[in-house]
């Protein structure tokens, strides 16, 4: 399959971070399918990163949608975040399809929905680095590609993010509902689809 192309994230960030579920993740030599992502404004979002750092504000007004944003956070775990025209989505759970024995070796653990199910274990399993900081997600081995024809976009619901404390009540959570690998079920009760 081909990658998902430039038009696909120079598009409203709420709009890529519902539409990236569904897609699988190709990372080298491993991939899983999108489970859940959170939506990041670049303008206007007291919880993104570019509101209270300049670097990740000078990242963002230099670099064009589809490029990696990776960072390291609480100097423990590297979250993988792709930029989209006004904002930046964090990819925050996956369920492993390929190279899943290099992700139990990574991640050292092997329960399937433990390997990718936030954030945090998602960078691990994929072996996320600073250097992968600025790299494009529009190339064939680090790439998002197209949903399955027999996806089921009802199952995409909507919650309040996590771990944050700044602008914490936007419902800017996207998740398969019910799914396995998700990091944490709808919490409010009030998702949509």
């Amino acid at each position: 399959m081909l990658p998902l192309g430039f038009d696909f994230f120079d598009r409203p960030t709420l709009t890529v971070a519902r539409e990236i579920l569904g897609c699988t993740l190709h990372w080298n030599d491993v991939s899983g399918i999108v489970v859940e992502t959170e939506a990041y404004g670049a303008v206007g979002d007291e919880a993104c990163h570019t509101s209270f750092r300049p670097s990740a504000r000078r990242f963002f007004d230099s670099h064009s949608p589809g490029t990696a944003y990776v960072y390291m956070n609480y100097g423990i775990h590297w979250m993988l975040n792709v930029l989209a025209r006004d904002g930046i989505v964090l990819i925050r759970a996956l369920e492993p399809r390929t190279g899943v024995d290099l992700m139990i070796k990574r991640r050292g653990v092997q329960c399937l929905t433990s390997l990718c199910s936030g954030p945090g274990k998602l960078g691990q399993a994929l072996g996320l680095s600073a250097e992968d900081h600025g790299t494009s997600l529009l190339n064939k081995g680090r790439c998002l590609t197209a949903r399955s024809s027999g996806f089921d976009a009802t199952r995409i619901t909507t919650d309040t993010r996590i771990g944050i404390t700044r602008a914490a009540e936007l419902p800017w959570r996207f998740l398969l509902d019910g799914h396995p690998h998700v990091s944490v079920p709808v919490k409010t009760g009030s998702g949509s689809g």
